[in-house]
């Protein structure tokens, strides 16, 4: 994947990437200034997801919602193809996340997922996976629904790989109230050019997302929620969350 970095389809990939990113400093711009003044009404400001949603579309994204996306009270479960699927699930669902601390580092990226308060973890810290947990419950008990990508790493689309339940830890005890929502984000054709894989660096990944030609169609799937308490452990909630995506 990092060969095509550089490739320019069309010739045109330069002036398209210039091109988009005005587009987002002009989105940015506008949602600063709308959210601000929510803020200063004690309002619940949505703008910084209609920002990222909006950077989704300035992107490429033709996005189609399946099903109903849970708002509040809720941990979105979902496979994991790139960085993009910050933009989708909280573009569709107002989710925060928990994302690898590697994230926050990557530029623009780690902006983007900041200002959606992402909870930064350090996942190879296995001292401080209490820590993590405890972060993780503080943060649903505000409410906003929290989106976890429990392969633990980035896929292909045409696979799912096996779901950590490290993570799923977070709902033992049972939070009252809170729901599991399996999710799938579909990104079809287009998966194989979206792939954010491991030998890929982050900034050449953001660099060919805004020159890359044309549209595409991507499909959240947002399937039926599930009580944690009706399992017996982690373990079972990872594989229930793992079989109705594969499912779908």
């Amino acid at each position: 994947m990092a060969a095509a970095d550089d490739r320019d389809i069309d010739g045109k990939g330069g002036l398209r990437a210039a091109g988009r990113l005005s587009c987002i400093v002009g989105a940015l711009l506008i949602a600063l200034a709308l959210h601000g003044a929510w803020r200063l009404c004690g309002r619940s400001s949505p703008w910084p997801r209609r920002f990222l949603r909006r950077v989704a579309i300035i992107l490429g994204a033709d996005i189609r919602v399946v099903g109903q996306p849970l708002r509040r009270d809720a941990v979105i479960v979902s496979n994991h193809l790139s960085w993009f699927d910050i933009l989708l699930l909280s573009g569709t669902a107002g989710t925060r996340f928990v994302a690898k601390a590697e994230v926050a580092a990557l530029p623009l990226i780690g902006w983007l997922a900041g200002l959606n308060r992402t909870l930064f973890v350090e996942r190879g810290d296995r001292l401080g996976v209490s820590d993590q947990i405890a972060a993780i419950r503080a943060a649903l008990a505000e409410g906003q629904p929290l989106a976890i990508f429990p392969e633990g790493t980035t896929g292909d689309n045409l696979s799912l790989l096996p779901f950590k339940p490290a993570l799923f830890a977070a709902l033992l005890p049972p939070v009252p109230g809170i729901r599991v929502q399996p999710t799938r984000i579909d990104y079809g054709a287009a998966a194989a050019d979206l792939a954010w894989l491991g030998s890929d660096p982050g900034d050449a990944h953001a660099r060919r997302m805004l020159r890359r030609p044309g549209r595409f169609t991507v499909t959240l799937h947002y399937l039926a929620p599930f009580d944690p308490a009706d399992y017996p452990d982690r373990k079972a909630m990872a594989v229930e969350a793992r079989a109705r995506i594969a499912a779908s």
